[in-house]
């Protein structure tokens, strides 16, 4: 069951009016979970006017890849920022066959923002420090809107594809304390699936 394609499905309930809000933060969603490795595809569906209740899908791989996103610090960022008019009602999971997981398997809250605060202050301050040190004084003469851009692209770069990545797995049980007992509760459930026969429904 581990290595069969996983598809998470999570429910929203959207305030009317506000379904074109809720389907950019969607959409920025699927994006930041196409960065993540064994992401194989999503969309988001709704019924518009006629109905206040939208999914987002995402398919993965593997359930290892699923758990990654529901961990990943990209999610968490993105979850603070729904609106109060977006309520998530619960998730659903199929794996291979159409065969639902049993029991509660819900995406992973996002950490409070103190240590989000952190992790971002962790990551940002070294390459703004060595940016500075080593590379701005050698654009002393050069124009002040091109000093800046040379040093936000330096920094984004450095942030995203050095710092960040190494930053959240180093940090994933300060972040996340439950996850380890979370992904044993997967796996049993996992083992146990084909043998209770597999059931579905909404997680609440």
């Amino acid at each position: 069951m581990d290595t069969e394609p996983v598809t998470v499905t999570a429910a929203y309930r959207v305030d009317p009016g506000r379904e074109t809000e809720f389907y950019g933060w969607a959409i920025e969603m699927l994006n930041a979970a196409a960065c993540l490795p064994g992401y194989l595809g999503g969309g988001v569906m709704g019924s518009g006017r006629l109905s206040s209740e939208w999914h987002v899908i995402y398919r993965f791989d593997r359930e290892v890849s699923a758990q990654g996103w529901e961990s990943s610090l990209e999610r968490a960022r993105l979850a603070t920022r729904a609106g109060p008019f977006v309520q998530e009602k619960g998730t659903q999971r199929t794996s291979g066959l159409q065969n639902w997981l049993k029991g509660p398997v819900r995406p992973l809250p996002p950490p409070p923002k103190w240590k989000l605060w952190l992790v971002n202050l962790g990551a940002v301050f070294p390459p703004v420090l060595m940016f500075n040190v080593l590379v701005i004084p050698f654009l002393d003469g050069t124009n002040f809107l091109l000093r800046t851009l040379a040093l936000c692209l330096g920094v984004t770069a450095m942030v995203t594809w050095l710092v960040m990545p190494r930053l959240q797995r180093l940090l994933k049980k300060w972040l996340y304390p439950p996850l380890q007992s979370i992904r044993g509760r997967h796996r049993r459930m996992a083992m146990d699936g084909p043998k209770q026969g597999g059931k579905s429904g909404w997680n609440r």
